[in-house]
């Protein structure tokens, strides 16, 4: 077998078309017939055919790389965003590199000086606060993106973002509708604008049924200092009926809390939860989600981003998705006993 790299040509004569077409394929150039392009990516794939990035970046003065920036690489949420992402970039001759800003802005700007060096074809960022500092590197730069989940104030970008005052409404609705009153809402930060979101759903659900406001935990960003934070409040108040977790790792810290002290669910609390993953059914009282469009999320995020790098300059988008609540077992309602108990010890 010959050492020499495989070629454009030597895919081309696999599929039986074209340098040119194939070039057109794998790179995105131009719109090929999808049977022909199947044809090409089959070639090329059982070939072991590797794209030039090195030359394609001398020749065009933009790698086909689309950059990925994120808050925290241990967050299921962004995580699952990314995938989405590249689930839809995988067939158009697009690589990624992904980084995370672990909640932080210096390190945000550092990592996208970092990313913008590579020279991308466009951006992803999900930015660590709102204010978004970073945002004048990219517009220096000049690089198409997209800022998603945690919309900045003024975007002067195409964002993709969930309707999170009505992400709040529905769980709050959900719990309401049960009979409760006296509901704890675990949040993450309030600096951030889309947890003030979700929780001016619940505020002003509550408030419409002439309910009083409930109380209001601010857990952290992190699973540990969560479960630390609502152990904590167990510890010092009067049970709550439900509890409403309005992220992720605010879920897993109210569901450790409750397994700590050995509190049940859904009585004597019932437990709302936020994003929607496989364990949450697996359990043996399944939860009750507020449930994000991660796919629909990664689809609108490529579908601007695309349209960006191929040359449109229409005023910015924004796009909001629905979020919808899966009622699962982990509410119900509540006992005449309680909301009255206290932590045991």
């Amino acid at each position: 077998m010959s050492d020499k790299p495989i070629s454009i040509r030597d895919v081309a004569e696999r599929a039986g078309v074209s340098p040119g077409t194939v070039s057109n394929v794998l790179n995105g150039s131009k719109p090929v017939n999808p049977a022909l392009a199947a044809r090409v990516r089959e070639a090329a794939r059982e070939l072991g055919y590797q794209a030039d990035r090195a030359a394609a970046l001398l020749r065009t003065g933009k790698a086909r790389i689309i950059a990925i920036l994120v808050p925290d690489l241990d967050n299921p949420f962004f995580t699952s965003v990314v995938a989405a992402v590249e689930g839809c970039l995988s067939d158009q001759g697009y690589e990624i590199i992904v980084a995370s800003s672990n909640g932080d802005e210096a390190t945000e700007q550092s990592r996208l000086a970092a990313m913008l060096a590579w020279r991308p074809a466009g951006l992803v960022v999900i930015p660590c606060s709102d204010e978004f500092p970073a945002r004048a590197l990219i517009e220096r730069a000049k690089i198409p993106y997209v800022v998603a989940d945690r919309i900045t104030r003024d975007p002067t970008a195409d964002t993709v973002s969930v309707d999170n005052v009505n992400a709040g409404t529905i769980g709050t609705e959900h719990l309401v509708e049960l009979g409760h009153r006296n509901i704890l809402v675990a949040a993450s930060e309030l600096k951030l604008g889309n947890i003030r979101e979700r929780c001016a759903g619940v505020a002003d659900t509550l408030a419409r049924q002439g309910i009083p406001a409930p109380a209001l935990l601010e857990t952290g960003s992190h699973f540990e200092l969560a479960a630390a934070r609502i152990s904590q409040w167990l510890d010092e108040n009067p049970w709550p009926t439900a509890i409403l977790a309005l992220t992720n790792f605010t879920t897993l810290g109210a569901l450790a809390a409750l397994a700590d002290r050995q509190i049940a669910i859904p009585r004597p609390i019932s437990l709302i939860g936020f994003d929607d993953y496989a364990w949450m059914r697996a359990r043996a009282t399944p939860l009750t989600a507020i449930r994000q469009p991660v796919p629909e999320i990664g689809a609108a995020i490529w579908a601007r981003l695309k349209a960006r790098i191929e040359g449109d300059t229409s005023p910015p988008a924004h796009i909001q998705l629905e979020c919808s609540l899966k009622v699962r077992a982990s509410a119900a309602p509540p006992s005449p006993q309680d909301g009255i108990s206290t932590s045991p010890g």
